[in-house]
């Protein structure tokens, strides 16, 4: 294992102390002071932020799963494999995705942090996270440039707007929307769920009501080339194309995040709220899915050319609307949906590929230069992808995707039920600053590596056609079994850099002050960092022994010489 060190010093107790050449300067973090543009992109946040109920919360992060991909996925793996087994394989990225992210969203929830600060302390280190921060940026513009395609179609079928150019105008409108990071989504998200939901169930109602033989032809059919009977094999490609949604819990937690503390007077509220807007998504996803095969199959049989557009969300709710209302007000409405969900999901996937690329740019440069630098980045990717039409080739990108995203995932979800709370070798108690974890930890970062390879293999027929449609099954078990596996063989000696010798499950920061208030809160105590010479709160803030002052993870991580970054054993004090 490498790691940060440098020579012990003497301790320096300065009210502006001097700071070593190549070391983090208050320029270097003075563009993320500014909590309105960069929402605390790189840190754990504060309670002072923290200033929306449970509620909200919760409303603001379903507001994200708003896509209309889901519908797009029901459809292809239904049509590709059949109703009943589309089913099944929509069953069982139900429960996976659901105990998966339990574990996660509640240690977000709970601690405040996204997903890429939780997997530096679960298994990965400080700079092994940045392999899974890659798999979840490319998780955004995978689904950015989907929805983007999907908003394309309904711009080019209502406006008679070019795809080309439709695919630019859902990416550009997009980028003002996310500037402004938390305030601006939350309220976004709540004003259009209400009307986002009516346009969105009344096509289903309808046809249940108006068609009740839609229901039997549903379940009777047997997809494309009419070989739709229950199969092992075809229920686990189905789940696995589903599954490449599994990195939606991070997006989750961006919001999550932002959860009020947690007391006896709140508990019910808060379990609800991290219950149902973090794991839950899975609920409303997979309902979607199934709505979206529902409506394909009967635009299959009641329209002309029906199979040609029925995996294509705005075509489905066309279709449907123009059998309850005049033909321009259907299209009307259409289009309104397909705009409202495009920007519903997108504002999130910009938003959260943007932390995602800024996070790991700056670990590995030192250097911070604002998230609104990667937002631009984030969406050009994925204007690339729709332009190249990726429509085309959907279920085996989603279907690649679904292995890497898994064995991140389930690794981070298994260090923290098994290793942190059962066999207690991981520390229960969050860490993600520079100095204190190791920059490499194998326990998370070998598992992860392991199952996406293997999984990976197997998705391709590396080890054989048989085995081939099981790659899920594969990424899911070694990402589930190898943490606790590899955290008892090296003993969990590679979670901390500096462990506090009284508790080895503890870090040592060098700072006296607790890191959690009476109810195992984050603390709202508040330090100035020496360097940048802003205010803190506690989690945030680690010594600098150089200076005999505190230090935030911020001008931590971009401190290019290591100056305020403590040596690997703690002093004795």
């Amino acid at each position: 294992m490498t790691s940060d060190t440098r020579p012990e010093g003497e301790v320096v107790t300065a009210a502006a102390p001097p700071v070593a050449p190549g070391a983090a300067t208050p320029l270097d973090a003075s563009a993320a002071t500014k909590e309105t543009l960069e929402d605390y992109t790189l840190r754990f946040a504060p309670r002072h932020y923290r200033r929306w109920s449970t509620g909200v919360v919760a409303v603001s992060a379903l507001g994200g799963i708003a896509y209309l991909a889901d519908f797009a996925i029901g459809a292809n793996i239904g049509i590709s494999y059949g109703t009943t087994n589309a089913l099944w394989g929509i069953a069982v990225f139900a429960v996976v995705i659901f105990l998966t992210g339990f574990p996660v969203a509640y240690y977000a929830a709970r601690y405040n942090l996204d997903l890429d600060l939780i997997t530096r302390g679960s298994g990965f280190g400080y700079y092994g996270s940045v392999v899974s921060n890659v798999i979840f940026a490319t998780f955004t513009f995978i689904f950015f440039a989907l929805e983007g395609s999907i908003m394309a179609q309904g711009l080019q079928l209502g406006l008679g707007v070019p795809l080309w150019a439709g695919y630019a105008v859902s990416t550009v409108i997009i980028f003002p929307l996310v500037v402004y990071g938390m305030k601006v989504l939350t309220k976004l998200q709540l004003w259009t769920t209400p009307l986002w939901l009516v346009l969105m169930v009344v096509p289903f109602v309808y046809l249940v009501v108006a068609h009740p033989e839609s229901v039997a032809s549903f379940f009777a059919y047997q997809g494309e080339n009419g070989q739709g009977e229950p199969n092992l094999g075809s229920v686990m490609l189905a789940a696995g194309v589903c599954l490449s949604l599994i990195a939606q819990i991070a997006e989750q937690i961006d919001y999550l995040r932002f959860m009020p503390p947690r007391t006896p007077e709140n508990s019910r509220r808060w379990w609800r709220a991290v219950v149902l807007a973090g794991p839950g998504w899975v609920i409303f996803g997979a309902v979607k899915q199934v709505i979206g095969l529902f409506l394909a199959v009967y635009i299959i049989a009641h329209v002309a050319d029906g199979a040609a557009v029925a995996n294509q969300p705005v075509h489905q709710f066309l279709e449907i609307y123009r059998d309850i209302m005049p033909a321009p007000v259907a299209l009307g409405l259409a289009v309104v949906l397909v705009v409202i969900s495009q920007v519903k999901i997108n504002v999130t996937n910009a938003y959260s590929g943007s932390l995602a690329w800024t996070n790991s740019f700056t670990r590995i440069t030192k250097r911070y230069p604002g998230r609104l630098v990667f937002l631009g980045f984030n969406l050009l990717i994925a204007l690339v992808l729709m332009e190249a039409n990726m429509f085309d080739f959907l279920n085996t990108i989603l279907g690649f995707y679904a292995n890497c995203g898994m064995a991140w995932i389930v690794t981070v979800a298994s260090d923290i039920t098994f290793n942190k709370y059962l066999l207690k070798l991981s520390p229960l108690q969050p860490e993600f600053r520079r100095g204190m974890l190791y920059d490499v930890n194998p326990v998370g970062f070998g598992s992860m590596l392991v199952a996406a390879g293997v999984s990976i293999l197997v998705f391709f027929g590396g080890l054989g056609e048989g085995l081939q449609p099981y790659s899920p099954l594969v990424a899911i078990g070694l990402a589930l079994v190898l943490p606790p596996v590899l955290a008892v063989a090296t003993r969990g000696r590679y979670y901390l850099r500096r462990a506090d010798p009284a508790d080895p499950l503890r870090s040592d920061d060098g700072l006296d002050l607790p890191v959690l208030d009476e109810h195992g809160n984050p603390s709202d105590a508040v330090l100035t960092c020496h360097v940048c010479r802003q205010d803190y709160e506690r989690p945030d803030m680690a010594a600098c022994q150089t200076h005999g002052a505190a230090v935030c993870s911020l001008c931590l991580s971009t401190d290019k010489v290591a100056d305020h970054v403590l040596p690997a054993q703690p002093a004795v004090r």
